[in-house]
């Protein structure tokens, strides 16, 4: 291939007035970071760290210009690398793409060799990207509720955000599984398509939104994914059940938690954070499988594909915490 022919990526650039913009451009592969293995990008997935690096925000974005994209799936192009061949089909999730380095929001990306999971055979590259970092990020939330021991016949479980990416696909595997969910949401119109993932009942944020002093609030759910942090995550805390747990995978509600440790030391609720981004190798691929195979979702209600041009739109949209479900990004114009 030639390195130096251009290909569409979605850049976020500072103008020479200092103002960041993010739009349509063109890259070449001699551009790219150092890696092993450069992958033909089939299509990636947006999700809410993606929106933050489109604003440039300095927690995530390191240098402009940046490509964002924290994951893809596609097909190997190039490699060094003995363990994976041109054509093989691949993903690549965290770690430091769309972050540290160029991600996939591009016709091509270059990654080191450790960072690719091969794509399992029971999934297409849209399959995989429905998930995405957001379906991989919820496996996690479910491997740790049942590695606690929490069991479906223990009591309802809670999800919050659960119109979002994590939330919409925590609802969908813990209702497969069995479980009986609560989605959180302030939503009302999104109900049905809520119901239909598998929600057995709807509440508004203000049901888990405690803004008392109380240590301690009445025993509620067995369980919790939480996907928003801030007071939510402590309301959630203080109204676990005894020996239940809380998963913690977002912070759009606050970064700071209020509260004493009497859930923990009273209750034996156990909070476990989920770090999705660098997720060790085996337990990595565990989730893939997981999700290939018995676990595996048909979410094809709850996800819509856009183009390249058209993301700087849907990145507002969730921004404004108008989206639901999952969007596809195919490297195209």
């Amino acid at each position: 291939m030639d390195h130096a022919e251009p290909f569409p990526c979605l850049m976020v650039r500072r103008s020479a007035a200092g103002e960041t913009a993010c739009g349509v451009a063109e890259a070449t592969i001699d551009q790219l970071p150092p890696g092993e293995v450069i992958i033909e990008v089939a299509c990636s997935s947006l999700n809410y760290k993606d929106a933050l690096a489109c604003r440039a925000h300095p927690g995530i974005v390191r240098q402009l210009p940046h490509v964002p994209g924290i994951d893809c799936a596609g097909r190997v192009a190039e490699s060094t690398s003995a363990e994976f061949l041109p054509s093989d089909p691949v993903l690549v999730t965290g770690y430091g793409l769309g972050a540290d380095q160029w991600g996939g929001y591009a016709r091509y990306v270059r990654v080191p060799a450790e960072w690719i999971v091969r794509l399992p055979p029971e999934l297409t590259p849209e399959e995989a990207m429905t998930y995405g970092t957001a379906g991989f990020t919820a496996a996690q939330c479910l491997m740790a509720i049942e590695k606690h021991g929490i069991a479906p016949d223990r009591g309802e479980v809670v999800v919050t955000g659960a119109t979002g990416g994590v939330g919409s696909i925590a609802v969908a595997l813990l209702a497969k599984l069995g479980y009986r969910v609560v989605a959180v949401t302030g939503k009302p119109d999104a109900a049905h398509a809520l119901q239909q993932l598998g929600a057995q009942r709807i509440i508004p944020r203000s049901d888990v939104d405690d803004s008392s002093n109380r240590p301690l609030l009445s025993a509620r759910w067995a369980a919790a994914v939480d996907t928003v942090g801030g007071n939510i995550l402590a309301t959630l805390l203080r109204s676990t059940m005894h020996r239940g747990c809380v998963t913690a995978c977002g912070l759009v509600a606050g970064e700071q938690l209020a509260l004493t440790v009497h859930p923990f030391l009273l209750r034996g609720v156990a909070l476990f954070g989920i770090d999705s981004a660098k997720c060790p190798r085996d337990q990595r691929l565990e989730v893939w499988r997981r999700l290939a195979n018995p676990w595996k979702l048909d979410l094809a209600a709850i996800r819509r594909e856009i183009t390249l041009a058209e993301l700087p739109a849907a990145v507002e949209t969730m921004l404004a915490g108008k989206s639901f479900g999952r969007v596809i990004v195919r490297p195209t114009v």
